[in-house]
């Protein structure tokens, strides 16, 4: 990770990696022991862990303690990895690979998986609204991060994201329609990670424009950089199938408008992304370098 965070990013991520799995705990003598040891599969070896970075550091550029924004990095990345099991699953992209190894309903059968997912977008709200993580902070700012999380991951966010790539499978979409599709699946969750640090921060309304917007941009460039690795990059490197989307006949924007074209619009959201910055200054330059590395990445 050391070409893509700086060290106070890279120490973000490793608090995340320890404060995770004591939200996760698996309880020996419960009946349902199984579904929480599929919840912490899925989540073991989450490789960048981007949404809890940017929740905590966006908590830190608004001027609250990072720290205090742990739980709810925490939740958003329990969301992620719920939405991960349920996109691996046969009714979905029927995906057998995640992150290098089976996915959760390869190794665990469909319908764990499925509780597991579940279990997991659950627990994340039980986190972020525990008492004991939200002591010190003011019960607006909790109510207002949670809510941002909930409705990035709902019919109007990242389910309705998927709907519409189901829906599309097979069909020929502009890239209005494409970009519609993938505000939803991909980047609602990235701007609700940006959104949630500020609120935890206690930051203003510049401060959660720009860093919604921050999220969008750098959202949809992730997108895109995926597409092109889809048909570029091999399992081994990604950790996961290639070559999926044009078996399932989808419209990406590769297929949609090439490679060249595809990675010009990626740097030109890229640029985009680190234009929203500005309200932050200085402070804001390790999202900044963030945002182009991420451009650049090879997995």
């Amino acid at each position: 990770m050391g070409a893509l965070y700086n060290d106070r990013l890279e120490s973000y991520r490793q608090e995340i990696e320890e404060a995770l799995f004591s939200y996760l705990p698996i309880p020996e003598e419960a009946p349902q022991k199984t579904v929480y040891e599929v919840m912490n599969y899925a989540c073991v070896g989450g490789g960048k862990r981007l949404r809890p970075v940017l929740v905590m550091e966006f908590c830190r550029l608004c001027g609250e303690s990072p720290a205090k924004a742990i739980p709810f990095a925490c939740a958003i990345e329990m969301v992620h990895s719920y939405s991960l099991i349920h996109d691996d699953l046969p009714c979905m992209d029927n995906s057998p690979l995640r992150r290098g190894r089976p996915s959760a309903h390869a190794a665990y059968g469909e319908d764990m998986a499925l509780l597991a997912g579940d279990g997991l977008l659950t627990r994340a709200f039980e986190v972020m609204l525990a008492e004991e993580n939200q002591r010190e902070l003011p019960p607006q700012r909790v109510l207002r991060a949670a809510f941002a999380l909930a409705d990035a991951a709902g019919a109007g966010g990242m389910v309705g994201g998927q709907v519409i790539d189901l829906q599309s499978e097979g069909k020929s979409i502009d890239l209005p329609a494409l970009e519609t599709l993938q505000r939803g699946k991909t980047a609602a969750l990235l701007m609700a990670a940006c959104e949630m640090g500020c609120h935890i921060g206690g930051g203003g309304e510049a401060e959660i424009a720009a860093a919604r917007r921050f999220g969008e941009e750098l959202g949809l460039c992730f997108q895109i950089v995926d597409d092109i690795l889809d048909v570029t990059s091999t399992p081994e490197e990604l950790g996961k199938p290639v070559g999926n989307d044009e078996k399932s006949r989808k419209v990406t924007y590769v297929s949609l408008l090439g490679r060249e074209k595809a990675l010009q619009l990626a740097a030109e959201r890229t640029e985009k992304a680190v234009d929203a910055l500005q309200v932050f200054g200085e402070p804001g330059k390790a999202l900044r370098s963030l945002a182009r590395a991420l451009l650049q990445r090879s997995c």
